[in-house]
């Protein structure tokens, strides 16, 4: 049986990427929602998981981020600063700053994160002894939509690729190194998956449609009072095609942020 007092053992830190120049839709993480900032959103879905010891969001040096750090101390939400393109040093600067044994990695492109969704891959992490645990990468394998992305990892890996990466791409994107073919030492993993396929849906935040859908479920989860979960959010795209068609035509060929 899982243990749930993963925290009294490991601190667990979950570090949220998020920088304001995205070239699809510049800004995004602070683009609003009821009132709420997309980055605001996630934190306050996610800081509900029972094993998390701390949040942060880490952003880059860049001058425009600025108004990242500034809203994040509006908010009390803590931040680190580190490389906008070496993004996997920057996630290792900030796991060590802030002493972490585990790291859980989402991005603040993903505002509809489920915290469970979170915790059962925090729990696969755990129980399969792994030293990286996913549930939407690889994405060819996974049932999971695109925009509950979770990825779990020790320290030690994060360290092991921060010293011995060398790709452009795997500095860019933090975890290619750990589940692709990286020609220097091969990581234990594993992936949870979904009793259902529901790949064919879509809820990150790449482009105007995107956000524009992930409004309209916001909208849909207040009128319902729902926190949503991934089933509700699931549901709410399933009676109203009419807003699951906004972005459909983003469904494949989706590219990753920074």
């Amino acid at each position: 049986m899982v243990k749930v007092h993963f925290r009294d053992e490991h601190k667990i830190v979950a570090i949220v990427q998020a920088r304001m120049g995205s070239t699809r839709l510049p800004g995004k993480v602070l683009k609003n929602i009821q009132g709420k900032s997309l980055l605001e959103i996630l934190i306050e879905r996610i800081r509900i998981s029972k094993f998390l010891s701390e949040i942060v969001v880490a952003t880059t040096l860049n001058q425009a981020d600025d108004a990242i750090v500034n809203h994040c101390i509006e908010k009390g939400i803590k931040v680190f600063r580190g490389m906008e393109n070496d993004v996997l040093n920057r996630y290792y600067e900030c796991a060590k700053e802030y002493n972490a044994d585990i790291i859980v990695r989402v991005t603040s492109d993903c505002p509809l994160v489920d915290f469970s969704v979170l915790d059962s891959v925090i729990e696969l992490f755990y129980r399969t002894e792994s030293e990286y645990s996913a549930n939407t990468i690889p994405s060819s394998t996974s049932k999971f939509p695109d925009g509950s992305d979770v990825e779990v990892f020790s320290m030690e890996v994060l360290k092991y690729a921060n010293d011995y990466a060398v790709k452009p791409e795997d500095r860019e994107h933090v975890t290619f190194f750990f589940w692709q073919n990286n020609g220097v030492r091969i990581f234990k993993t594993s992936q949870i998956n979904h009793h259902r396929d529901l790949s064919q849906y879509r809820f990150t935040i790449d482009y105007p449609e995107d956000f524009e859908v992930v409004s309209k479920i916001m909208y849909e989860l207040k009128k319902e009072n729902k926190f949503g979960h991934l089933d509700q959010v699931v549901k709410i795209l399933d009676d109203n095609p009419e807003i699951r068609n906004l972005n459909s035509k983003y469904y494949f060929g989706i590219g990753w942020e920074k």
